[in-house]
């Protein structure tokens, strides 16, 4: 497995947003769901753990993506309160979704990785189709549920791709 920087970026992110698609299911179900979901996230992270911490990043690398996240914590937490004000809060986790997709093509560059643009577009597109989900249904399964599982999904598998740990799985497959 190749040394990356910040090996733990999507893993972690695809664990919160696993939570966000959890905790729109019901009471059992989801919360069956929540624990397989931060199981996984651990699993990937003590495999990740094992390979070493990674590469460091530059101060000034460092800072961008410091930055680009704060601000992206930042406007969806004022966006969230916006929308609540006109009566759209069921956009909130697709916008949500999406601003996670811009800040992740606005760090690809910092990190030097393709995967993380790809996911990043990934997560713009799957947060439009979430907002058209939101106002085609009632109640927050598709618009919260759907996007926030498939968004963590995606991030875990992004996460291990970038990081050789499903290169190294299907080695151990093979063998």
């Amino acid at each position: 497995m190749r040394e990356r920087t910040v090996p733990y970026l999507e893993t972690l992110v695809g664990g919160a947003w696993w939570t966000i698609g959890a905790a729109a299911l019901d009471g059992g179900f989801g919360t069956v769901v929540l624990a397989a979901g931060l199981g996984l996230t651990g699993a990937i992270v003590v495999a990740l753990r094992r390979h070493g911490p990674g590469g460091p990043l530059t101060r000034a690398a460092r800072t961008r993506l410091l930055l680009v996240f704060g601000i992206t914590a930042a406007l969806m937490a004022v966006s969230g309160t916006v929308l609540g004000f006109f009566d759209l809060g069921e956009l909130t986790v697709p916008l949500a979704c999406v601003m996670t997709g811009v800040a992740l093509v606005s760090v690809s560059s910092v990190l030097d990785e393709r995967s993380v643009l790809a996911a990043g577009g990934g997560l713009m597109v799957l947060g439009a189709v979430g907002a058209v989900l939101a106002f085609d249904s009632a109640g927050a399964l598709y618009p919260q549920g759907v996007v926030g599982l498939v968004a963590g999904l995606l991030l875990w598998t992004v996460g291990a791709h970038r990081t050789g740990l499903l290169r190294e799985l299907r080695g151990r497959a093979r063998r």
